[in-house]
């Protein structure tokens, strides 16, 4: 994890069979809101090089620039979910002992603001071994006391999508085709070709799940620890599961004021 963030030590962690959980904690406001108007905010609204300097480029006179500061205001905020979606990928792929690479960032797919993609909120690659395999993942934000959240339970809950990603070949299937569109020209190409050896040598068992619950409660080893039991006794043991749970000092509900710098 970033260390200008997470410096907080690991709270709680376990493991059961093939699924891993652990929870940690932030709690540097400052450093926080930094972080997602420094690191959060490219990978959601800018772009991977920002969306307003390229547009200021063709803005030749003071009129077409005066018209692009309205154009860009006008975007609407992301929604807190949506904050929360762009914070996971962004600590994961900071994350030196995962060397995590997202091909193409799944926001980028999005026709109209409030629009979302069907399957997965996280589809990429990451080492094992020296090899690259795939990553497949969830991600859910809660401010609901209750613990475990009502995220992570039910038919839509963590629980039940990392399971039916890890056995529905449909899902798979089109994850795989979705993955291959972004790297066929791209310098992950090697990788991809790497994670698909892998995945069908193990006849699709060879992936790795991963679940990521953002909180802004007091925290809870009961957050995860049931996900976790659960998906031991349904998912193949040669498919590993990594839940992480962050607790952050933020309400989560403002959280996109502060990824753009604004009041509430």
């Amino acid at each position: 994890m970033d260390a200008r963030v997470f410096e907080a030590a690991v709270t709680y962690s376990g493991r059961t069979g093939s699924a891993s959980w652990e929870g940690r904690v932030a709690d540097d406001r400052k450093a926080f809101g930094r972080y997602l108007r420094e690191v959060v905010r490219p990978w959601l609204i800018d772009g991977p090089s920002g969306s307003k300097p390229r547009l200021e480029e063709f803005a030749t006179s003071r009129m077409a620039t005066e018209f692009v500061e309205r154009l860009l205001s006008a975007r609407p905020l992301p929604m807190p979910w949506e904050v929360g979606e762009a914070l996971a990928a962004c600590i994961l792929a900071a994350d030196p002992t995962r060397g995590v690479r997202w091909p193409w960032n799944s926001a980028r797919d999005r026709r109209s603001p409030r629009a979302s993609l069907p399957g997965p909120d996280l589809v990429g690659l990451c080492f094992e071994n020296d090899t690259a395999v795939l990553l497949f993942g969830e991600v859910k934000t809660s401010s609901d006391p209750s613990t475990p959240p009502n995220v992570m339970q039910g038919k839509r809950g963590m629980a039940a999508q990392l399971e039916r990603i890890a056995t529905s070949s449909e899902i798979q299937l089109a994850l795989l085709s979705w993955l291959l569109a972004r790297c066929r020209n791209s310098p992950d190409r090697d990788l991809y070709e790497q994670a698909i050896e892998r995945y069908l040598e193990s006849e699709g068992k060879d992936v790795l799940l991963v679940g990521a619950l953002l909180r802004d409660t007091d925290p809870s080893e009961l957050d995860l620890k049931g996900t976790a039991e659960r998906l031991s006794k349904r998912i193949d043991s040669a498919t590993p599961v990594e839940l992480i749970a962050l607790y952050l000092p933020e309400p989560i509900k403002g959280w996109p004021h502060l990824l753009r710098g604004t009041d509430r």
